[in-house]
């Protein structure tokens, strides 16, 4: 909370059974107040009120790491002022009686529960490990910054996570990359992911003198700060009083002298910005993958556990099975900071509590559903014409109309939990179709040229059509698509000939899974292709905004629960 993608979990008996982030419920991106409506939302579900809880855990203490704070105020005098300011601009975080209360209009000593503040970091690791089937693992963190540090490493073993190290403001791999992409005239918080979309298209030409921005250093990292503005009192991030997300100027006027004038937003790209994203991620996956070889020689097993905004960067996550040790990761869903309210939750039942760990996390679908009267209200409310089918039927007309180069919204089930949609809110269309792309960008999505679509693929298919096996349900990896196989993928084929795929596995979406089955009886490819379900918005969460974005877009079916509605009989 107070942070982006602020967000709220409930685990009940040691399982995490609802999850969801605020700006799914009030519409705004990257929503950094108060989660209130994720609260309710959690509550509602569980039938709960807030005088049943029996622990309260927020993944921010301001009070961690204090001594480095204040030695880094002390050796700047300048920031003296903006490390108070800091401090206050956190004091809310601390009440959080108040807070609730005030949310929920419920009187404070009514309350019962225990509150409990977990490290930003220490919570993403543990949003990872003990969402993981893992016993033992490496824990690894990393984003732009959180509790004054940017990254931890750390042990992961039975119920307890040891620290082994913390890279400390303001060196910091998150906002290196924010600072190019900003330089580069993508300034809004989130542009990272369409950043990394650009890169392939980038030359080897920068490379070297981008190594100046950050070097590497006896397992760790540093920047030369010569080339960012100061750290200030927001860290590089302003909350407005809407609750949306501003980032200050990272960059400074020496990066200006290296590599010209910075690109304004929505003007031309040219070559050096294709170069300048190809260098800050090749120069990331190097300074990633060194941090993962030094945990590694700390912590020497094949597991590793990752959570953090920067986690978020798949195509690394690809890489790393060939530049490290590691041979088997586990990602939180929710990498950036929605995660944080699981990992707080979990650190509080497993580290503190000493409750046995029992849960792992096999699918993301921990967010609301919708019965199917409530979904054929909202239809009838439309005014859209629509039929109700069998499971079926169903599933072979959606694949019908895939396969035919229709476009489909995918309404199903629980929503997803994270920011990627993994088939229960998902716009699906044929990857094998050279205009598929084109077509979806035109019609419905409105994305930069440059940004690829992502495969979703039956699991046990995946080795067929790509050069990794290693499984990605949460669509986090960046895999080689086989030669052979790049034709029938055409339409989720990146430049560099890869896909960002979702593995799919009957036990973690069986209707998911059954709908690109139909769809290969009909093709012959096991894969369709899978966007998340909304036009500039957060992903659709009720059934009303589903039906709102089928009709003011051009798409062509609307498969929403078991009722299916055409385009061509609501013109």
């Amino acid at each position: 909370m107070f942070h982006a993608d602020a967000s709220a979990a409930l685990v009940q008996d040691g399982e995490v059974v609802f999850a969801i982030a605020e700006e799914r419920l009030n519409r705004i991106k990257h929503y950094a107040g108060f989660p209130s409506l994720a609260i309710k939302a959690c509550l509602d579900f569980a039938g709960a009120k807030i005088t049943d809880i029996d622990h309260v855990t927020i993944g921010q203490d301001s009070d961690a790491n204090l001594a480095k704070k204040v030695q880094y105020a002390l050796a700047n005098p300048a920031r003296i002022l903006n490390f108070i300011h800091m401090r206050q601009r956190k004091q809310p975080m601390r009440d959080v009686s108040f807070l609730l209360a005030n949310a929920l209009d419920v009187d404070p000593k009514t309350f019962r529960f225990q509150q409990h503040h977990v490290e930003h970091h220490i919570a993403h690791i543990a949003s990872a490990y003990y969402c993981s089937p893992f016993e033992k693992a490496a824990g690894f963190s990393y984003d732009g910054s959180g509790d004054f540090v940017s990254t931890m490493m750390a042990r992961c073993e039975g119920n307890q996570i040891q620290v082994l190290d913390r890279v400390f403001l303001p060196d910091s791999l998150g906002s290196f990359y924010t600072m190019i992409c900003e330089f580069i005239g993508y300034p809004q918080y989130g542009d990272e992911g369409k950043v990394m979309g650009l890169a392939p298209y980038g030359k080897d030409t920068l490379c070297d003198k981008l190594a100046e921005v950050i070097g590497l250093r006896n397992g760790s990292f540093n920047l030369d700060h010569r080339f960012f503005k100061p750290l200030g009192s927001n860290q590089g991030m302003q909350v407005l009083p809407d609750g949306t997300v501003r980032l200050a100027r990272h960059f400074s006027n020496r990066m200006v002298k290296a590599f010209g004038h910075p690109r304004e937003p929505h003007t031309e790209l040219t070559q050096r910005e294709m170069d300048l994203a190809y260098a800050m991620q090749r120069r990331f996956e190097d300074v990633f993958f060194h941090l993962l070889n030094q945990l590694h020689r700390q912590m020497p097993c094949e597991d590793l556990a990752i959570a953090g905004g920067c986690a978020l960067n798949s195509v690394a996550n690809g890489k790393l099975f060939a530049r490290t040790p590691f041979r088997q990761t586990w990602i939180q869903p929710a990498a950036g900071d929605e995660g944080l309210a699981i990992g707080a939750a979990y650190h509080t039942c497993h580290a503190v509590l000493n409750q046995p760990r029992r849960f792992v996390m096999k699918n993301p679908y921990l967010g609301p559903e919708f019965s199917d009267a409530c979904i054929e209200s909202n239809l009838k409310k439309s005014n859209l014409r629509y039929r109700r089918l069998e499971r079926e039927p169903l599933l072979d007309a959606v694949a019908q109309q895939i396969a035919a180069g229709n476009v489909v919204g995918w309404f199903q089930g629980r929503m997803e939990w994270g920011p990627r949609a993994l088939g229960n809110r998902s716009i699906l269309a044929h990857p094998g179709l050279p205009g598929m792309k084109d077509v979806l960008n035109a019609r419905i999505k409105r994305r930069e040229w440059f940004r690829p679509f992502a495969p979703s693929i039956l699991q046990e298919r995946q080795r067929e059509y790509f050069e990794h096996d290693h499984p990605s349900p949460f669509m986090l990896h960046v895999y080689k698509i086989r030669p052979e196989k790049r034709a029938q993928l055409s339409a989720v084929n990146h430049v560099d000939d890869t896909g960002r795929l979702q593995s799919v596995s009957p036990e973690e979406n069986p209707l998911y899974y059954e709908l690109i089955r139909a769809f290969e009886r009909k093709t012959g490819i096991p894969v369709v292709l899978n966007t998340s379900f909304n036009e500039n918005e957060p992903i659709v969460c009720q059934p009303e905004e589903a039906i709102d974005c089928f009709k003011r877009t051009r798409m062509d079916v609307l498969a929403i629960g078991p009722y299916l509605s055409l385009k061509t009989e609501n013109s």
